[in-house]
Order: C-alpha cells, then structure tokens, then sequence
C-alpha cells in the first residue's frame, strides 16, 4: 500500500504544477467570459499532453495486467513515479519561463477552484484507500488519474462550472455592495473611458491632470471588467472621493453597456476606435457600437470627449443628445485643438487652442509621441469643463507620470532609451516609430520582432520593418531567424544593408550603441518588445 501511496505523491507533484499553468490561463481569460478559455484552449491543444501520455499508456497497461505479476507491476509503478517527477519538473519550468505580464494572482476565487479541483482529484485516491487489498482496482484507479492529468485543462473548467453558483453568490453580495455605496455619494463624477486603444493610458492622464484639484480616483492597474470595477467601488473608493475614473473594456457587443448600468457614467471619453478584439466582437460594425454604448449612456447634462481626427467617430451617428466636446490635431474644427508638437530628450511640447479662441497655450510633458497628445487632449478637456484654469492645466500635463516600459525616455550611458518593452502590437510599434522620427539626432531601432500574432506575425513584422526605414538610421536586430520578416521590409524600402546587424543577445545592443556616439549629436534608441534580455535561438 506504501508503494502505490507514492505513485499517487508523484501524480500530484505534476498535477500541483500544470493545473498552476492552467488556473494562470483560466484567471486571464476571465474565468471563460464568453468561453475565452475554451478557446484558449482549442488554440493551444498541444498542451494538453507531453510525458503525460506515456503515464497514461503505462497505467493502462497496469490496469490490464493481473496482480500476480507483482515484478512488473513494481517496474510499471517505479515508471510512474519517474515520469510524473520529470513532468512536475517539465511544466514548473515552463511557468518560470513564461514571459508573463501579469502572473496568477492567489485570490479568494482561485482558492475555491482549488479547492474543488482537489475534490475532484481525490475522488481516485479514496476509492483506492477503500479498496485497498484489490491491486487490480488501484491499477485501474492509477489509469483513471492519470488520464484526469491529461485532461487536467477540462479538470479545472469543471470544476469552475462546479463553482459557478458560489461565484454567482459573492458576485451579487458584491455588487450590491458596490451599487449601495455609488447611491450614497451623491456628489460624486463619474466618467467613463473606453476604445480599442490607450484606455489605460488616458485613464492614467486624465487622473494626474484631475488631481491637481480633485481627489480623482481611477481604477487601478488594467481592473476594466465588470469584476474589476466592483472591486474597485468597494475596496478603493471612500467619502473623499471626487471623482471617478472607470475604464471600461469589452470582447463582445453588450458589455460596455452593463458596465454603464452599475457605474452610471455621466462623462465620458472615447479614444480610438480600431480592430482590437475584432474576432469576439465579430465584426468591425460591432466594435464601433460597442465602445460607442458608453457615449449613448452618458445622460443630456453631461458630456463626452470623442476624436475628431477618427473617421469613425466623425461619422457614427449618436442616439442620444449628449454634448460632444472634440479634440483633435489634424482636425481644424476640433474645439480642443493641439497644434507644433516636438519631441525632444525632454520630451513632447505642444500648443493647445480652445474652441474659437486663437490663442495658443503652450503645453509639455514627459510623455512621448502624438497618440499620447490625444490622451493629454481629453484630460485638459475634461479637466476644462470641471473649472481647472489653464494654467493649473499646464503645471498638471508637466507633472504627469510616465509608464513604465510605454514610451519611457531615459538616458542610458552615451544615449536616450525610448523603453517600449510593453507595446509590442501592430498600432504600438508604429507609434513608436512615429515618436522616433521626431527626435532631432541618430535614430537606431532594437528589436527582437512582435510576437504572438498568429498567421499575420510575419506580415505585420515586414510592415513593421518598412517603418523603421522611413526613420532610423541603423537597425539592430534580435535573433536572426525571428526577425527576418523585419530585414525583408528594411530592404524592400532600400535601408542599407551595412546599417543592419544582427546579436543573439540584446546586451551588445549598448556597446554598439555606445560605439556609435561621435560627441557632437545626441543618440535616441527605440527599444520595442519585452523578449528576456538574453535572446537565444
């Protein structure tokens, strides 16, 4: 009985770390919001099994083999125990190898998931402790397990259907906790924010600029959900709070609505509109009323901030009377207008004009590149409606905070850093590029490529190398296979082949770098994506 005892010990050595893998993965689909972790899952099939399904061939034939066979019943076990400790190894080095932004966070919910998975795991082992003189029933039981460790995916999915009434449970307390809590401030602005891109920068921007002379509470890190929005009620808000800052996001048409209906908004602001999430909205109609449902809920006394210089919010046609306040740069009937923007190793200045007031009013930040005018844009609009004089405008836009690894100028050593580690998509990088061909000296890009784009990755990393060559003046590249679609591109726009050079690892960027400074020009390196430091194909 000791023996098998420590056959089922190894089993959930490797059972503790895959389901790690997969709790990660189920938390950051939102617990299969609109079955994203079933898709998930579909998408990467192939992690289903590795060593496991030689644990489960093994068991099987241990189930098939009679008692007497006791010598290799004792081989097939030790066989067991072996594989599952190298399994165990196998997948807790995969999670330290995940380049993962934001890691499984240990909450309230996942410890019940854990819980119940345990439930359903131990299911196996009591069975063999009640049957404990019948070998050929522990061999079967052995064979069940380890076929539930293969499936150890589906194992988690159900047990968060299993779940599914409980978390429904706390989710109402919750939330009407939080609906409780929005009554009783009565004086409290709430504005939303919502788009397919820069919500969370906007959001950040707009609550530096607000803070000057409100106590503005935003919500925190990237808690955009329905979830996040009521932890946020309930665990930040207090009686001090001014105003309220909600970042909404969505995957399907229907969700910014229901945030609308629990935070009731009566501000809000829309940034841009692009195809983020085009495959669970379905279709790019449904994207444009989806973020648009924040802008129909805004009440008749209340206002919205839309983008004159998009197109498709120009031309979407509201169903609702709101006051629509534009902002704008290209647009010249933007009643918010931002006009001689320059980046330098300080950073962006600009100027701003209000409505038809030609006066011009001179703004600077630390913050880099024209989408992040439009950010800055909103929040002196806003900030304007609420009574904040320009001039306490102008000291709130010096003072804002710039993010970390998004556009973060920094000197390093002989050169300035543009730190882009976290912006590594299609739209990103272009702005990027955009941020660099304003900066007056030696332009050099570094980059290991975008990744994770599926069939497009190698179309979107040529298109990326065709920006770069409009301008940088040399191109550091990581990885030579990876980023070969990028030197495509280069050489497609005719970039000097001599101004192109390739390293495995990205640390010899700086010394190439650092080489390349003659004294009498300053040097501006854009760094995109957040590969490991150590790059090795």
């Amino acid at each position: 009985m000791l023996f098998y005892g420590l056959i089922f010990i190894a089993f959930i050595f490797a059972i503790i770390f895959k389901s790690k893998r997969f709790l990660h993965m189920l938390q950051q689909n939102l617990y299969n919001e609109n079955n994203r972790y079933l898709k998930w899952l579909f998408r990467n099939k192939k992690l289903f099994w590795d060593i496991d399904i030689f644990i489960v061939a093994i068991a099987l034939i241990g189930s098939l083999v009679t008692y007497d066979l006791e010598r290799f019943s004792l081989l097939l076990g030790i066989t067991l125990i072996v594989l599952n400790i190298i399994l165990g190894i196998n997948w807790n080095n995969r999670i330290k190898n995940d380049q993962n932004k934001k890691p499984l966070v240990i909450t309230k919910r996942v410890k019940r998931l854990i819980i119940t998975c345990a439930i359903l795991y131990m299911i196996p082992v009591v069975l063999c402790i009640l049957n404990y003189n019948n070998c050929q029933f522990i061999w079967i039981m052995l064979f069940v397990f380890s076929v539930m460790l293969v499936l150890n995916p589906l194992i988690i999915f159900l047990a968060n259907i299993i779940n599914y009434p409980i978390e429904r449970a706390v989710y109402y307390y919750y939330k009407t906790k939080a609906q409780n809590k929005l009554k009783s401030m009565t004086n409290l602005k709430v504005i939303g924010i919502t788009g397919s891109y820069g919500k969370t920068s906007s959001k950040n921007i707009l609550s530096d600029i607000l803070n000057i002379r409100y106590n503005a509470l935003p919500t925190p890190r990237n808690l955009n959900t329905y979830n996040g929005l009521i932890m946020t009620v309930n665990n930040n808000m207090d009686k001090f709070t001014d105003i309220f800052i909600a970042e909404m996001g969505a995957y399907v048409k229907g969700e910014i609505k229901g945030l609308c209906n629990l935070v009731k908004p009566k501000y809000g602001i829309l940034t841009t509109i692009g195809t983020a999430h085009l495959e669970s909205f379905g279709s790019e109609e449904n994207i444009i009323t989806g973020k648009f449902e924040l802008i129909e809920s805004l009440p008749s006394d209340g206002f919205a901030v839309l983008n004159g210089d998009d197109p498709k919010q120009v031309n979407y046609k509201l169903k609702n009377k709101v006051r629509v306040i534009w902002i704008g740069i290209d647009n010249q009937d933007a009643d918010v207008r931002a006009c001689n923007i320059k980046c330098s190793s300080k950073g962006t200045s600009f100027d701003v004009m209000f409505g038809n007031n030609k006066e011009k009013y001179r703004f600077e930040t630390k913050l880099l590149g024209k989408h992040n005018v439009y950010n800055i844009l909103a929040g002196i609009a806003c900030g304007f409606e609420f009574g904040i004089t320009v001039e306490e405008l102008q000291s709130a836009v010096k003072m804002i905070r710039p993010v970390e690894h998004r556009l973060e100028l920094k000197k390093m050593g002989l050169f300035y850093q543009i730190d882009d580690a976290y912006n590594s998509n299609p739209v990103g990088a272009k702005n990027a590029c955009e941020v660099l061909g304003m900066m007056d000296g030696i332009k050099i890009v570094v980059t290991p490529g975008m990744i994770e784009l599926g069939e497009k990755e190698n179309y979107y990393n040529k298109e990326f190398g065709k920006q770069i060559a409009e301008v940088a003046d040399y191109v550091v590249l990581i990885g030579e296979k990876r980023t070969k679609p990028i030197f495509e591109g280069l050489m497609s726009k005719g970039f000097s082949n001599e101004n192109v050079v390739v390293f495995n690892d990205v640390r010899k960027a700086y010394n190439f770098i650092n080489s390349l400074s003659d004294g009498k020009k300053d040097i501006f390196a854009l760094f995109e994506n957040d590969l490991p430091d150590t790059y090795n194909e």
